[in-house]
Formats: C-alpha cells, structure tokens, sequence
C-alpha cells in the first residue's frame, strides 16, 4: 500500500515538473540564441561593458527590434528594391542560391498571411487503409506530377508523434481526406501529446451526439 502511494506521488511530482522544465528548457534555448545578436553590436554596447554583468534577454529585444525594422523598410519602394538586389546578389552564390531560395519559397509558403498551408486539420488513412492519423493541407500538387495524377489530388502533412517537425509529404484523393472541426493548433497538442490531449468535441456532436453529420471532404 505504501509503496503504491510513494509510486503515484512520484508520478503525480513528474507531471507537474516535466512540463515546466522542459519549457524553461526551451525558453533558455530560445533566448541564448536571439542573445547571439548581441554579437553584432561594437563591445561598448554590451551589457559587460557597463554593468560589469551580462543581462540575459537584450538578444531577444535587438532581434525583434531587427525584425520589426526590417519588415517596416521592406514594406516601402526603396526596400522592395534593395531586398531584391541583395536577392539578385544571393543567386550569384552557386550553393548559397539554391539553399536560399529553398528555404525562401518554404517560409513564403507558411507564414505568408494569403498562404493555405497548414490552415486545415485533416484526417487521413495511414500508414495503411484502416489506421487513422492526423494531417495538414499544405496546397495541391504542382509541376509535372499534376500531369501524371488523375482526379482531385491534395498535398498532405503527416507529422510524427512527438516531433511534429519531421513527416512525410503525401499527394492524396480529395475524396479519401476529411477535414477536421478543430484548429491546426489543437491538431498539433493531440499529435505532440501522442493523443493524451484530446481537442474538445465541437458543439454539434457533443449537444446531439445520436444526430451527426457526415464526414466531410476537405474544401479547398
């Protein structure tokens, strides 16, 4: 009996402390390498120089204020046309080019405001027909495969369990594909979670659970 309640104790003490040293982990990570940026300013502007003592942190404010700056002077005529110069530069750089422009069509693709990546939560069936997983709409097929596939095809995330940044990328039936009543974020939390962190049933099922609509393709 004893031993049963040091062993729930000790779980109980390591679901508390996992998750908040894992986060402060994480934030630690984050922050030491935004306070790299410090690293671009003359020794004079660091933190050692006045206060005999480096405050950690000031990377993170110089990088948003970079940042920030920089979307600013991009936004105007004159910036559009110095970043596309130093495109043009950059494209001279044989190896330097095609990582560039890879990683820039990746990045234009997610975070542009008008983009459809990863805006819908999906269901699809794999590895194998019967085995359910979750997926996110990245787009439609482009380029010559679109010649070589007949019908409605979708572009598809499949993330892993609990990294979701490594995946496969599946081209899939329209048809076979069922969008999800749930946010991409709550979509992520059930996949990192390994499907311990359950999104909330929608209103509808959870209000008429006898009466619920048909599985629904994904609308693109």
């Amino acid at each position: 009996m004893k031993k049963t309640l040091v062993k729930r104790y000790f779980i109980t003490g390591l679901l508390i402390w996992v998750p908040l040293v894992i986060t402060l982990w994480v934030l630690d990570l984050l922050v030491s390498a935004m306070d790299q940026s410090l690293l671009l300013l003359p020794s004079q502007f660091h933190t050692e120089s006045f206060l005999g003592v480096h405050v950690p942190g000031l990377g993170v404010v110089l990088t948003l204020v970079v940042v920030l700056a920089t979307g600013i002077l991009a936004a105007n005529f004159i910036g559009q046309r110095l970043v596309h110069f130093w495109e043009r530069v950059l494209a001279q750089i044989p190896v330097v080019s095609s990582i560039y422009h890879g990683v820039k069509q990746v990045s234009d693709t997610v975070f542009s405001p008008t983009g459809q990546a990863f805006r819908k939560a999906l269901l699809v069936q794999y590895p194998r027909q019967g085995a359910w997983t979750i997926a996110f709409l990245t787009g439609r097929p482009g380029g010559d495969v679109a010649n070589h596939l007949t019908g409605d095809y979708v572009s598809v995330y499949v993330p892993t369990t609990p990294n979701p940044t490594s995946g496969f990328f599946l081209m899939l039936p329209k048809s076979d594909v069922i969008e999800l009543d749930m946010t991409v974020d709550e979509a992520l939390k059930y996949v990192i979670s390994m499907g311990v962190v359950a999104p909330a049933l929608p209103r509808k099922a959870s209000l008429a659970p006898a009466a619920l609509p048909p599985q629904k393709a994904v609308n693109q």
